[in-house]
């Protein structure tokens, strides 16, 4: 065991107990939620490399029929999974983003500058680095494949290590994939959207405003908000912006503090909605949504050795592993010694680097955004695939590396 600086309760004022006790919640959650997401994602390729293949690829493509309200819509099982399936975890995604901005890590400008600051840079660079390597071919589209961190496998890598590793640099990891996140929401909202049908869009802002009136007036029940955000979805689906990104929004417009409605005490005792809905729901999406989302897109049929490192995948691999630490790590030593932002507490230049690396894992929501930009394209999408699961590995492993062999503070 090192000294009791690395211990999360000790370095963190009682007062914010409140705080820390669902992000620590939060946390276990997501590491133990990753060796599921592991299992499914080796389950996935091996089952799409084996004799079986064709089982696999027939079961993805299984079209499911729903009608309602007059429409009807037929959609292939990993269609249903990506555009509704995955509404719930940008929802969740968007409540934590909430959480945090209100009454979490990210409520105060001085503690939520250097993880915001590094986010920036780790979205940059690795679009950048991306298109470099890209350029000239038609997987241009993939630009943002490598812009986000995997918040599930990174902490649990951290995880690992718990006993070596300062909590500040945990909580350091947690908020920048938090605010990658929200990038990630914006890249999906301007990068990937279809053609813009104005009337659905209109529709789904008006939606969205009455969101943000039940949240202004802090409604502690969360029936309204549920169906409203039935409503939104069907509205952004129907706009041209990608569906999910409905869930977000819904997300963002749930109270983090108490109501206003005094009959509102006793619903209140269990915690605001945003408390209530997180604790129902995270478990449900960490443990099912993400692993079965990862079973119906981590399926990649590799192809011949010579047709493994095309510009698409290098770009993809190169953008999480290079581009990721630097784009992180560069921002941060600027950040820190233009004195714009302490150091996270009790850590080293070493293990803020370590944490850069592993800020490359990029899986979950590298896929999601793969499929987006080359889901009519199978080869660029495959080839994306195979520089996902190659950078994210890189990332997993050298960062793991670099903080098991790093001094404390």
């Amino acid at each position: 065991m090192t000294s009791s600086k690395t211990n999360l309760p000790l370095t963190i004022p009682r007062s914010w107990e409140l705080v820390v006790r669902p992000f620590r919640s939060f946390c276990r959650t997501e590491s133990a939620s990753s060796l599921l997401l592991v299992a499914t994602s080796l389950l996935a390729f091996a089952w799409a490399n084996s004799r079986f293949s064709a089982s696999y690829h027939w079961l993805v493509a299984q079209k499911i029929g729903v009608s309602a309200a007059g429409h009807r819509l037929d959609w292939a099982l990993d269609r249903w999974i990506n555009d509704g399936l995955m509404t719930a975890f940008f929802f969740v995604v968007g409540m934590e983003i909430k959480r945090e901005l209100v009454v979490g890590q990210l409520s105060e400008i001085r503690r939520a500058l250097l993880p915001a600051i590094a986010a920036a840079g780790g979205m940059l660079v690795p679009a950048l680095t991306f298109t470099a390597i890209a350029q000239g071919t038609t997987g241009t589209r993939g630009w943002g494949i490598p812009v986000a961190t995997d918040i599930a496998f990174s902490l649990a890598c951290l995880a690992l290590l718990r006993d070596r590793i300062p909590a500040s640099l945990v909580a350091f990891l947690a908020a920048l994939a938090i605010f990658d996140d929200l990038g990630a929401v914006l890249v999906l909202a301007l990068g990937y959207g279809r053609a813009v049908h104005w009337a659905a869009l209109a529709a789904a802002g008006t939606v969205t405003g009455a969101l943000v009136i039940l949240d202004w007036c802090k409604v502690q029940r969360p029936w309204p908000y549920l169906v409203l955000g039935a409503m939104l979805w069907l509205a952004v689906l129907g706009s041209g912006v990608h569906a999910t990104l409905a869930g977000a929004v819904l997300g963002l417009c749930i109270p983090a503090g108490p109501g206003r409605d005094p009959a509102d005490a006793r619903i209140q005792e269990a915690g605001s909605v945003l408390d209530r809905l997180l604790s129902a729901l995270h478990p449900w999406v960490a443990f099912l949504v993400v692993p079965v989302f990862a079973l119906v897109n981590a399926g990649v049929t590799l192809p011949p050795s010579g047709k493994l490192a095309t510009r698409v995948s290098l770009g993809v691999a190169a953008g999480l592993f290079l581009g990721k630490q630097a784009g992180i790590f560069a921002t941060t030593l600027v950040a820190v010694k233009v004195g714009w932002t302490p150091m996270p507490q009790h850590s080293t230049w070493r293990q803020l680097y370590g944490v850069a690396v592993l800020g490359g894992i990029g899986f979950t929501m590298s896929l999601f955004v793969g499929a987006l930009a080359f889901g009519q394209q199978p080869a660029l999408e495959a080839q994306a695939k195979i520089g996902i699961l190659a950078g994210s590995l890189m990332s997993a492993t050298g960062g793991l590396l670099l903080l098991r062999f790093s001094r404390p503070a």
